[in-house]
C-alpha cells in the first residue's frame, strides 16, 4: 500500500485529465470528475465509477435541466493496491480513462479488448 495525500491524489487525477486529447475534451458533455476516499458500500475493490447517461444515449431532450455526470476516482482502493508511486500515476490514468470511457459509450467488455479495464 502506499501512503499519499488526498491533494497528491488529486493532483495525480488531475495530471491524467490533462493528458486526454483536447479533441475528446472538448466534445465531454455536462460531466464531472471527482475525487473520492471510498468507494459507496459494498464495492470496496471499486477504483472508479462513472454515474450518467453516456454521450451515445443522449436525445436532444436530455438536457433539458440533467445534473452532470459524475465520474469518481476512488482514492483508498487505488492505493492499497500499488506498491510504488509510479503505480499509483498509472493506475489513476487508467482508472480516469476507463471512465471517460463510459461517458463516450464504451463498455467495459470493449475497454478489455482495448487494454484499458
Amino acid at each position: 500500500m502506499v501512503e499519499m495525500s488526498r491533494a497528491e491524489f488529486e493532483d495525480l487525477v488531475r495530471d491524467a485529465l490533462d493528458e486526454i486529447p483536447d479533441e475528446l475534451a472538448r466534445v465531454m458533455d455536462n460531466v464531472v470528475v471527482l475525487v473520492e476516499d471510498d468507494p459507496p458500500p459494498g464495492e470496496e475493490d471499486l477504483l472508479g465509477l462513472y454515474e450518467g447517461v453516456a454521450l451515445t444515449e443522449r436525445t436532444d431532450s436530455w438536457a433539458a435541466g440533467s445534473l452532470p455526470d459524475r465520474i469518481f476516482v476512488y482514492r483508498n482502493p487505488t492505493l492499497a493496491i500499488c506498491d510504488s508511486r509510479e503505480d499509483v500515476v498509472e493506475e489513476v490514468a487508467i482508472t480516469v480513462v476507463h471512465e471517460i470511457a463510459h461517458h463516450f459509450g464504451i463498455d467495459d467488455d470493449r475497454l478489455h479488448e482495448l487494454g484499458w479495464a
